[in-house]
């Protein structure tokens, strides 16, 4: 057995854990969106696969018997690419995803299907307002440069963001209520951008808006559209769990089925 953990979040560096302590053979993967990638108790590799006939490549090369999906909900691309190329290598995939947040009594939310759909609702007069979507997708909002934004990222920018009037906070979660609370009331935030990727590492900033009564942008998850390697090709449904232990119900048992 030789397992490909396709990583980046809090789930997946506890789903290495359980798969370190169980004995099982397996690699980490990163996309290595991040300078610094947290260290894991897995061997690590870095990088993309070049696209589906590349990570079928990969799969069979490196013999690897079944894959997890742990990447973030956002990450479609890859989730996509890792459905197809396991259904067309024959491997066995299972997708750790946390569920998305509810919004619950208190919550101001406005739902928005994308990023640009995001930065389309902010038009209008000037506002403090708090973007936690990561830096790849910052020059969606150069559409609305009469902001003040506040941008959380893992890693300090290399060049000038594309943004006029923006500062950066570099921070890796997971964040704390009182932390996020403070944090929004000291910047004077009116608006917060979010992803809903769900779990409780970055789920502070969504409590305290919540307290402070302020508007969330809610950026709802991707649907995936996995591409077909040959006409007529049909995918099987994407297995998905919320927990590392019904991972690893899923490999013991698709050991013993020899699958």
């Amino acid at each position: 057995m030789h397992i490909l953990l396709l990583g980046g979040t809090t789930e997946a560096s506890a789903m290495a854990r359980a798969l370190q302590a169980a004995g099982l053979r397996a690699v980490f993967s990163y996309a290595g969106r991040t300078e610094t990638p947290v260290a894991q108790p897995l061997p690590m590799r870095i990088g993309g696969f070049g696209g589906v006939a590349g990570l079928c490549d990969y799969l069979r090369s490196e013999g690897i018997s079944h894959v997890i999906d742990a990447t973030h909900p956002f990450a479609a691309q890859m989730s996509s690419n890792a459905l197809a190329a396991c259904a067309a290598c024959g491997v066995p995939l299972i997708a750790l995803e946390r569920a998305p947040w509810q919004a619950v009594a208190g919550d101001d939310w406005t739902h928005v299907p994308d990023i640009p759909a995001a930065a389309e609702t902010l038009h209008g007069p000037a506002q403090r307002v708090f973007l936690a979507i990561g830096r790849q997708h910052l020059a969606d909002f150069a559409g609305q440069p009469q902001h003040h934004y506040l941008v959380r990222l893992v890693d300090a920018p290399q060049e000038p963001l594309p943004l006029p009037r923006a500062q950066v906070i570099v921070a890796r979660g997971p964040f704390d209520l009182a932390g996020d609370f403070a944090l929004l009331r000291r910047h004077q935030i009116a608006v917060v951008v979010a992803k809903n990727a769900g779990g409780v590492g970055a789920a502070a900033k969504i409590a305290a808006a919540r307290i402070l009564g302020l508007r969330v942008v809610m950026i709802d998850r991707p649907v995936l559209r996995p591409p077909l390697l040959d006409a007529g090709q049909i995918l099987p449904a994407r297995q998905v769990v919320d927990t590392a232990e019904a991972v690893l119900e899923w490999v013991h048992h698709s050991a013993r089925l020899g699958v």
